[in-house]
C-alpha cells in the first residue's frame, strides 16, 4: 500500500512541477519606486496582448517576446512614463492588436460590430427555419404512376 500511495504522489508531483516552473519565471520580483508604478505595471502587462500568443495577455504568457514586452512596460514605468505614453509605444511598436480592448476606430469598426452581426445573422437564420416550420405544407405531388400504385392500393388490388 505504502508503495502504491508513494507512486501517487511521486506522478503528482510530475503533473504540478512544469506549472511551479512556469510561475516562478513569469512571477519574478521586481521592485518600484512607488505603490503607483507598481499598479500601473500590473494593470499594463494585463492590459497588453502577446503578440505571440494571441489569446494571453504578456502578463501570463511564457513567450520570450511577451518577457521582452514586459521588460520593456518595467523599464518604461521605472523611468516614470505615463501609462499612455507606454501604450503607445507599444501600438507603434506592434499595432493595435497589442490591445486586449482596442479602441473604436475606422480599422476596428468589423471588430467591435462582428459579435453584433453575428447575432443578427443568427437570429434571421432562425426566423427563417421557424417561418418554414409553420408554414402548412402543400399536397404532395404524385406521378400518374405513383397515383395509379396509391389507388391499386386503397381498393387491394
Amino acid at each position: 500500500m505504502n508503495r502504491w500511495l508513494a507512486g501517487l504522489l511521486l506522478l503528482l508531483l510530475m503533473a504540478l512541477a512544469p506549472g511551479i516552473a512556469l510561475a516562478t519565471v513569469i512571477g519574478e520580483p521586481l521592485a518600484f519606486e512607488t505603490e503607483a508604478q507598481r499598479q500601473q505595471y500590473e494593470t499594463l502587462t494585463r492590459e497588453l496582448r502577446c503578440t505571440v500568443c494571441q489569446s494571453e495577455t504578456i502578463h501570463e504568457s511564457n513567450a520570450e517576446l511577451a518577457a521582452d514586452m514586459r521588460r520593456r512596460v518595467y523599464q518604461m514605468t521605472r523611468e516614470g512614463m505615463s501609462a499612455e505614453a507606454i501604450v503607445d509605444f507599444m501600438v507603434a511598436r506592434y499595432g493595435d492588436y497589442v490591445r486586449y480592448r482596442p479602441p473604436l476606430q475606422a480599422n476596428t469598426v468589423l471588430l467591435w460590430a462582428s459579435p453584433f452581426l453575428l447575432f443578427g445573422g443568427g437570429l434571421l437564420v432562425w426566423w427563417q427555419v421557424m417561418r418554414q416550420r409553420a408554414r402548412p405544407d402543400d399536397e404532395p405531388h404524385f406521378t400518374d404512376q405513383e397515383r395509379a400504385a396509391l389507388e391499386r392500393l386503397r381498393r387491394g388490388d
